[in-house]
C-alpha cells in the first residue's frame, strides 16, 4: 500500500519534515522577532512620533515573523498549515506593499530594500500556486527564499544604518 496521507510513514512524508536549514530559519526568525520586540519596548517613549504606515508595516512583519517557525516546524499539508500559510502569505504581501509607503531619506525616494518588496510581490503568488498544485519542491524553495531574503536578511538590515528599530534597540 502506498502512503498518500501527508505525514504517513514512508517516502511521501520524508520531504515534508523540517530539515536543518528550515530549523535554522525558524531559530533566526525567533531571534529576529525577539530583537524587534525588544526594540519596540525600548522605543515606547517615541511611539507617538511613528507614522501609521510604519506601524502597519511593523505589524505585518510581526505576524510573518511569529508564524514562520510555527509553519516551518509543524506538520505540513494539513488544514492548519494551509490556514497559517494563507495568513503568512497575506502578511508578507501586505508587508511588501506597505514598504512602498515607508521611505527613508529624500521624499519619494526608494531604497535598495524596495527591490525585495517587488520580489515578494512576485514570489508569494508563485509559492501559493505551487502549494495549490502540490508542487512541493517549488513551494518549499519559494518559501525558503522569501524567509531567507525578504524576512531575515531584510529584517537584519532594519537595525543598522540609523534606522528606527536600530535607534530604539541600540540607542
Amino acid at each position: 500500500m502506498m502512503a498518500t496521507a501527508i505525514g504517513a510513514a514512508g517516502p511521501a512524508s520524508k520531504p515534508l519534515a523540517a530539515d536543518g536549514y528550515e530549523k535554522c530559519l525558524s531559530v533566526a526568525a525567533t531571534i529576529l522577532l525577539g530583537a524587534v520586540g525588544l526594540a519596540l519596548m525600548r522605543g515606547r517613549p517615541h511611539w507617538g512620533e511613528v507614522p501609521g504606515i510604519v506601524w502597519a508595516h511593523i505589524a505585518t512583519i510581526l505576524v510573518a515573523l511569529a508564524l514562520t517557525p510555527v509553519i516551518l516546524l509543524q506538520r505540513r499539508g494539513d488544514r492548519r498549515h494551509r490556514r497559517l500559510g494563507a495568513i503568512w502569505s497575506v502578511a508578507m504581501l501586505l508587508t511588501a506593499a506597505l514598504s512602498f509607503g515607508v521611505r527613508v531619506g529624500r521624499p519619494g525616494a526608494f531604497s535598495v530594500i524596495h527591490i525585495l518588496s517587488v520580489w515578494v510581490l512576485i514570489q508569494v503568488p508563485i509559492l501559493w500556486r505551487a502549494a495549490r498544485t502540490h508542487n512541493v519542491v517549488r513551494h518549499r524553495r519559494s518559501v525558503r527564499g522569501i524567509v531567507t531574503g525578504a524576512l531575515l536578511i531584510a529584517g537584519v538590515f532594519t537595525f543598522p544604518f540609523d534606522r528606527l528599530l536600530g535607534q530604539w534597540l541600540f540607542g
